[in-house]
C-alpha cells in the first residue's frame, strides 16, 4: 500500500516517478506499473528500477535528475541517504 500511497502524491504534484522496489520482493512493484499501464498511465510516468539495494538505491539517490527521494526502510539506511 505504501507503493501506491507515495506514487500518487507524486502524480498528483504533476512528477514522474521512480521506484527501486527492496530487492527481494520486486514483484509487487512490477505488477503495480503494469497495471498502471492497462489503466491508462502513459510509458515513462512510472518507472521500476528493481536491483541491490547498496548499489542501484545509492546511484538512482547520487543522480543529479533526481529531485525528491521518498524513502521507506531502516533509519540507519536513511541516515546514510541524508548524508548524501
Amino acid at each position: 500500500m505504501m507503493l501506491s500511497w507515495k506514487t500518487a502524491a507524486c502524480l498528483a504534484a504533476g512528477n514522474t516517478v521512480v521506484i527501486k522496489p527492496t530487492q527481494v520482493t520486486p514483484l509487487t512493484a512490477l505488477k503495480f506499473a503494469e497495471l498502471t499501464l492497462k489503466a491508462g498511465i502513459p510509458k515513462g510516468v512510472i518507472n521500476i528500477l528493481p536491483g541491490s539495494g547498496p548499489l542501484v538505491g545509492q546511484r538512482l539517490s547520487d543522480h543529479p535528475d533526481v529531485r525528491k527521494i521518498g524513502f521507506t526502510g531502516s533509519t540507519e539506511v536513511g541516515k546514510h541517504i541524508m548524508k548524501r
